[in-house]
């Protein structure tokens, strides 16, 4: 099963309980927009090299299209297909004024050069400026792009329309992006987790946390659930996995790996196979790095009693079946990772207002935001008798199909 058919999936399961309009799903289902374009760039050795860029917009029935841009060598149509659907319904479930969107550059970033990273971005600016805009789509990071990647498109974007800082989130400080805005992801996965964990009368530090993927977001999740008292036993990244039995030094990890790129060779705990991470004995499993890893097979090896999902569709709908059948309780992508979008809306509003809020109104808007997001869907799943992804959804389409019905069919 495909990234689109995992997602579409998980959508009419949502879909069958609210007895949903056929006319309202196949309208909610299906993208507004799939654009392709070929992005040649000149390297620095002299040589033309092509590569392939996608931008899918989803629906934009509860405000501007959102999604982020991601440069991978497996970027293809499906996984942005997939990536972009999950954005609208995200948006939704967290109640922030914006569709869903989601792009991409089939590329390894890894092999590009500064300079040409610089001119892969604005070429492929060049090709999709006049379908993006503060009002109509709003790029943002994601895996393979940062701060500096929107800074560039704010820029190639601003030689068309002028000045409209607003264009993409994710920006550096100078160029009017948003306090906490690194943190996001991270640091929304902390207060979700806190409002699952209370409704069962614990706490973060009451568990042991395994966490695969020490990028941005697995990094930031591994720190905040630290200093909140987690003990984080196990973590991997692109070069293998390590862990501690009696609890990883965060702090000095994150230096570790921001200076060696990577967590393999850390001195204070034992390298272990990566493939292992999942099936690592802890409290949680947080899966912070691609999508699709957790299959049926790998699901049965899980030990965690709770999975936090920080990456995109880390969980297959077999995979999904097997945690319900074991009792695995699974915080799912689109409420779970909604904390980025969410900082992404605060940035698009001080760009707006151009009046700019300091870190601590950011993280307490957030931390309100996310309350709010899970009381409602957490209800939604107890009124229909379902897990916590199916609620998530039957509120995601609820909010979508009600604004999609009031604009008009």
């Amino acid at each position: 099963m495909n990234a689109t058919e995992a997602t579409n999936y998980f959508f009419s399961k949502a879909a069958r309980l609210l007895d949903l309009d056929s006319r309202v799903e196949q309208q909610i289902k299906a993208p507004f927009r799939e654009i392709k374009v070929e992005c040649t760039i000149p390297c620095d050795d002299g040589r033309l090299s092509t590569y392939t860029g996608f931008r899918v917009q989803h629906d934009n029935s509860r405000g501007p299209f959102k999604g982020g841009i991601r440069y991978h060598p497996e970027v293809n149509p499906d996984e942005v297909n997939a990536l972009a659907s999950l954005m609208t319904w995200k948006t939704a479930v967290v109640n922030v004024p914006f569709g869903g969107a989601k792009g991409g550059v089939n590329c390894d970033p890894r092999t590009l050069s500064p300079c040409e990273l610089q001119r892969l971005t604005r070429v492929f600016t060049e090709k999709i400026h006049d379908i993006i805009g503060p009002n109509t789509d709003i790029p943002a990071p994601d895996m393979g792009t940062n701060a500096q990647t929107m800074a560039w498109i704010m820029d190639e974007y601003s030689k068309f329309h002028g000045y409209h800082p607003g264009v993409v989130t994710g920006k550096p400080l100078e160029l009017y992006g948003s306090e906490g805005r690194d943190a996001a992801t991270g640091r929304g996965l902390l207060y979700g987790a806190e409002c699952l964990f209370a409704e069962a009368g614990k706490s973060v530090g009451d568990f042991t946390y395994a966490i695969q993927g020490f990028g941005n977001v697995g990094s930031w999740a591994a720190r905040l659930f630290s200093e909140a008292g987690g003990k984080i036993v196990a973590v991997s990244d692109v070069t293998g996995a390590i862990r501690n039995r009696e609890g990883l030094d965060i702090p000095a990890l994150a230096e570790y790996a921001a200076r060696t790129r990577g967590v393999v060779g850390f001195p204070l705990a034992e390298a272990f196979p990566p493939e292992e991470l999942l099936a690592e004995e802890c409290d949680v499993l947080i899966p912070a790095a691609l999508g699709g890893v957790l299959t049926q097979d790998t699901a049965r090896d899980v030990r965690a009693k709770y999975v936090l999902e920080a990456a995109n569709h880390p969980t297959l709908p077999l995979a999904d079946a097997v945690f319900a059948e074991r009792g695995i309780i699974v915080l799912p992508d689109i409420y779970a990772n909604a904390g980025g979008v969410t900082v992404s809306y605060f940035e698009w509003v001080q760009n707006v207002q151009q009046y700019t809020w300091d870190e601590e109104r950011v993280n307490s808007e957030l931390k309100r935001r996310m309350a709010a997001a899970f009381g409602d869907l957490s209800a939604c799943a107890k009124h229909y008798g379902c897990d916590l992804r199916t609620g998530a959804f039957v509120l995601a389409i609820t909010r979508v199909a009600r604004a999609t019905a009031l604009r008009g069919l």
